[in-house]
């Protein structure tokens, strides 16, 4: 088994047809002269286009009558959830890369844990009942796995993240546009001491708009 993989960025490509945006990339991983394709999340590909650059990645090698393929992820804690995922009836490894690279780690685990099966399935490829699989079969083994490994802020903030989540959803905006929000307004000292929504959806709507 390939835990990880330390190198130079040789190339990175898109895995799919450029009339789409893609979901993966093949990242081309030069070490001591043997190259090294991983596929990896679009999101993790997009800080790893330096050629030359280099850079330790966590692997998960999947192994098929026909093929091998090496997954390459940016963070252990990412390497593993993927894990947890693929684990899940009816979850491949594509889904589990589409759901990676369109909610992120925090986002994805607690969609999850909280069964927020909506979120879930916005993303392409996943479907209700898969959603509810997901939140069904991982609930609570993701719930330890998130404070350890993912970290979290406290319980009364969660619940209101959560509510701003789903009241931004309601208005509209993409799963991407609202962990985006969350992340740059969770620094504010003075929200995370509010257990109101209100300044939290005043804050994340100012946020979008300077953005668009």
């Amino acid at each position: 088994m390939i835990g990880y993989l330390r190198g130079a960025i040789a190339a990175c490509r898109a895995a799919e047809s450029p009339r789409k945006a893609p979901v993966c990339f093949w990242l081309t991983l030069d070490v001591q002269g043997v190259g090294y394709d991983l596929q990896v999340t679009a999101s993790a590909a997009s800080g790893l286009s330096t050629v030359g650059e280099i850079v330790q990645i966590f692997t998960h090698l999947q192994t098929r009558e026909d093929q091998m393929v090496l997954f390459g992820f940016p963070t252990l804690a990412e390497r593993d959830l993927f894990r947890q995922l693929i684990s899940v009836t009816g979850i491949g490894t594509q889904v589990a890369m589409a759901l990676l690279n369109s909610l992120g780690i925090q986002d994805l685990v607690r969609a999850i844990v909280t069964g927020n099966t909506r979120v879930l399935s916005l993303t392409p490829g996943v479907g209700s009942k898969t959603a509810e699989r997901l939140a069904l079969e991982l609930k609570s083994k993701l719930a330890d796995w998130r404070i350890a490994q993912v970290g979290t802020i406290s319980s009364a903030v969660t619940v209101v993240q959560e509510e701003l989540e789903m009241t931004l959803l309601a208005l509209g905006y993409t799963p991407t546009e609202i962990g985006a929000a969350l992340r740059a307004i969770s620094t504010s000292s003075a929200l995370i001491q509010s257990q109101d929504v209100e300044p939290w959806l005043k804050a994340a709507i100012a946020w979008l708009s300077q953005q668009s």
